[in-house]
């Protein structure tokens, strides 16, 4: 990773409805969706592994477009995404994390439909542990990704927000 020592960590928080989501952007793009009602440590804790030598700014107006999209979408007004995403994780986590990218808004997927869509169909748990590993949760759609069974499993965000995002795109 390249980070120039003018490189800021941009954050704020959105704020709507039963929403509250911390978000973080760099220069290039949005970074860190957090979890609906998390706590500040969420992105700390985000920051420091994959930041953690450029300086956090509180900037509500750098955020403010992604804060609009983010918006738009819990409001049922977008079905997806317009922004530039920073997205830092291992060969094999950018693959899952595009590969979510690719699932249509109100369609779902499984882990081993994620894992056959990278061709490592043996895949499934790392998959799974890719998906929660996910820093742009509703950006990166893990919350469209379920169990075999139908059932939905673990996020991130926990499996109330995972609802809330499923009843959005009017799947669950």
């Amino acid at each position: 990773m390249n980070v120039n020592s003018n490189d800021n960590l941009y954050w704020t928080i959105v704020n709507h409805k039963e929403w509250n989501i911390y978000i973080a952007a760099t220069n290039k793009g949005l970074c860190f969706v957090g979890s609906q009602n998390g706590a500040k440590q969420e992105l700390l804790l985000f920051k420091e592994k994959y930041f953690p030598k450029i300086e956090m700014v509180n900037d509500e107006v750098q955020l403010e477009v992604y804060k609009k999209e983010i918006i738009e979408f819990l409001n049922g007004e977008r079905i997806d995404f317009n922004l530039n995403v920073d997205f830092r994780g291992t060969a094999f986590q950018n693959d899952v994390w595009n590969a979510l990218r690719s699932i249509n808004y109100g369609e779902t997927k499984t882990y081993s439909d994620i894992a056959a869509t990278i061709n490592k169909p043996k895949s499934v748990r790392a998959v799974g542990t890719a998906i929660g590993a996910n820093p742009l949760l509703i950006i990166i759609p893990c919350h469209r990704v379920i169990g075999k069974n139908g059932a939905l499993s673990g996020y991130r965000g926990g499996l109330d927000m995972k609802k809330s995002l499923l009843k959005i795109e009017s799947i669950y």
